[in-house]
């Protein structure tokens, strides 16, 4: 009865012919990984739920138009589908506070990052959802989903340079974070 247990193909196929099993297995199997993508974007828990209601709406709907590349396709699918519902939340319910592209990148670009070996993962991502909206938006689409500031100036509309300068920004908060956190936990 489980035989799509550890296959994604034949989940996907289980899910387009509408097994209600399958569609359980889907949701507890990526609700996880869908919800951390989320919560990166948003900051509300009844927000996120809310958008990832939505997300698995247009998962459940469009499935059947879902093209299969590969082992970790549909995962790939799921999240691009998860960030581009946040981005679109993101751009109607929330102010982003995103630099105007006058604004020029400060000089000291290349400045030495603190280590953060000694920091908690989990500390580090509370900092990342702590940065302002424009700022955490850009990081989170330039760091973990791997965008370039092309691809992030279009996404969020705005320019190229702006991208750049929030994503710096955003680095040099969280920089100080850790350098904080280290003071108070190492001092």
């Amino acid at each position: 009865m489980n035989s799509f247990a550890d296959n994604e193909l034949q989940l996907l196929e289980s899910v387009k012919a509408g097994d209600a099993h399958a569609i359980k297995l889907l949701y507890d199997r990526y609700i996880g990984i869908l919800t951390a993508v989320c919560m990166r974007y948003i900051l509300n828990s009844e927000d996120v739920k809310d958008v990832l209601q939505d997300c698995f709406v247009k998962i459940l709907s469009s499935v059947a138009r879902f093209e299969y590349r590969g082992e970790g396709s549909l995962k790939a699918w799921m999240i691009r589908l998860v960030v581009n519902e946040s981005l679109t939340w993101l751009r109607q319910k929330e102010r982003m506070e995103v630099v105007t592209s006058d604004d020029a990148l400060p000089d000291k670009m290349d400045e030495e990052e603190p280590e953060d070996g000694e920091v908690p993962p989990e500390v580090i991502m509370e900092m990342i959802r702590q940065l302002p909206t424009g700022y955490r938006t850009v990081f989170n689409l330039y760091v973990f989903e791997q965008k370039s500031h092309k691809e992030i100036a279009d996404l969020l509309h705005i320019k190229e340079n702006s991208s750049a300068s929030q994503f710096h920004r955003a680095k040099e908060i969280l920089a100080k974070g850790i350098m904080d956190y280290k003071k108070r936990n190492n001092g």
